[in-house]
């Protein structure tokens, strides 16, 4: 499947870059994406970014790169955040993790609340020695454009 549209954005490792990540995350919010669906992927995509910097490029060089792709599908759209980190194992660390939100934890919230808006979170090693974390979010078209009963 052809994606409507595709694009990608890559930037330095600083916290700062944020900004400019969600700037650009700014020209998927229109349809076919729920506007409700696009938030959370806003969200996800923040969370992914924020775990990029602070953890997989912990103690890097701030020119480090990050890359960013979004694409939307007829049904979906799909994020990929590539890091240039150690290998980290999403699955068991969500596994070892509460269930529930703590609200006092340090940290890890973030990859909770990933997991809770995507459909699809994957985290893996690539050949060229770069990790994906790939945030997946489907959609229904019935979303965009609700049907009401009068014209039923």
């Amino acid at each position: 499947m052809q994606p409507h549209y595709k694009a990608s954005l890559q930037v330095n490792t600083d916290l700062d870059a944020l900004a400019q990540v969600l700037e650009w995350f700014d020209q998927f919010n229109h349809p076919p994406i729920p506007s409700q669906t696009w938030m959370q992927c806003q969200l996800a995509l923040a969370e992914g970014f924020t775990n990029a910097v602070r953890h997989a490029h912990q103690n890097q060089p701030a020119d480090l790169a990050i890359d960013v792709e979004a694409q939307v599908l007829e049904d979906r759209i799909e994020i990929r955040i590539w890091d240039q980190g150690g290998p980290f194992d999403l699955v068991q660390r969500l596994a070892s993790m509460p269930k529930e939100f703590d609200s006092e934890a340090e940290g890890g919230r973030g990859l909770r609340l990933m997991e809770r808006i995507a459909d699809k979170l994957s985290y893996t090693r690539m050949q060229d020695d770069r990790n994906c974390l790939l945030i997946i979010k489907y959609y229904s078209t019935t979303e965009i454009f609700p049907v009401s009963e009068e014209f039923l």
